[in-house]
């Protein structure tokens, strides 16, 4: 387990991602095929049999029906409120601070029986300022709605400035949950992953396996790229030939442990900085889940993290 920012929260080094629970909804759709519910039950539940005990979702995954989904998924699990750590997002997209009280009820509701363990601000682009959201977010903590407090795609002048206000309240910014993977590595050229450190922050990676690039499936049979919905489909036809020798290297090392190419490169992300990055791969089938989770049943050794450093240094 490792602490979650400065909070008491303690959450696996791997978590679980849901966007794919957004059923095709609105724009969701030419990123995810829609999953039925048995399967996305059985998702959840490897993860729990994983030993995974954090899950990720958004108001805007689906405008809320993966928030519905998860919730359904954990209660047909049997998983109590108490065991498992909730993160959630408002959506800041055309909206005001004004908007986080006024919507926590729908976010609650959604996700009930289940607490919010961390609520999220999923990008900086309302119309308000960063310290006015972290005010209204720091109220809801105060009233019990939320346990802790994140944010999403913010850069490393926005974290500070959320950190710097809840400081005020005496209260620690948890996350700044951003894009960081092998073949993404930017948020350790601009100054997130330092600021990250300082703070003590802990880095969530999103798209950790660059939309499943990393597992290598795609450079065995390009065929299945074809097959996928159009933005992935455009993302990793453009990545293909510029990630093969780092596909070549994952699998090699994989060899080692008895472990797959994007296992290797998920355990790369959570040890390489330390304790200060968790990562929340997505699964849209219960084997995805369950591969995830046997990320954290092994580490690679020194000389294997530094020679995926260096591979991957022209992503940063």
């Amino acid at each position: 387990m490792r602490d979650l920012g400065k909070t008491s929260i303690k959450i696996t080094p791997i978590g679980l991602g849901a966007w794919q629970f957004s059923q095709g909804k609105s724009f969701n759709r030419w990123i995810w095929k829609s999953l039925t519910e048995d399967n996305q039950n059985a998702i959840i539940q490897a993860a729990l049999d994983g030993g995974i005990n954090w899950f990720d979702t958004a108001e805007i995954y689906g405008s809320g029906q993966s928030e519905c989904g998860l919730s359904q998924a954990l209660q047909k699990a049997g998983a109590a409120d108490e065991d498992v750590v909730i993160a959630t997002k408002w959506n800041p997209i055309g909206r005001t601070a004004a908007s986080i009280p006024k919507t926590i009820h729908k976010r609650r509701e959604n996700l009930a029986p289940y607490n919010i363990d961390l609520y999220q601000v999923h990008n900086p682009h309302s119309f308000s300022k960063p310290e006015d959201e972290m005010e209204e977010m720091a109220l809801l903590l105060a009233g019990g709605s939320i346990k802790a407090i994140g944010v999403s795609n913010f850069d490393a002048g926005q974290m500070l400035r959320a950190h710097g206000k809840l400081w005020t309240y005496g209260l620690p910014l948890a996350s700044n949950q951003v894009k960081y993977s092998l073949l993404d590595r930017e948020i350790e050229s601009n100054g997130v992953l330092e600021s990250a450190r300082a703070l003590g922050v802990t880095i969530i990676a999103y798209t950790p396996l660059e939309w499943g690039l990393l597992t290598g499936k795609f450079h065995d049979n390009p065929d299945l790229v074809k097959k996928l919905p159009l933005a992935r489909r455009v993302v990793i036809g453009r990545k293909l030939e510029e990630s093969a020798r780092v596909i070549e290297a994952l699998k090699e090392i994989a060899a080692n442990y008895e472990a797959t190419p994007g296992q290797v490169a998920l355990n790369w992300l959570i040890h390489f900085n330390g304790d200060c990055v968790v990562a929340i791969p997505g699964a849209s089938k219960p084997r995805h889940a369950q591969e995830s989770a046997g990320v954290m049943k092994f580490k690679l050794s020194e000389e294997e993290l530094a020679r995926l450093d260096e591979l991957t240094r022209q992503f940063r």
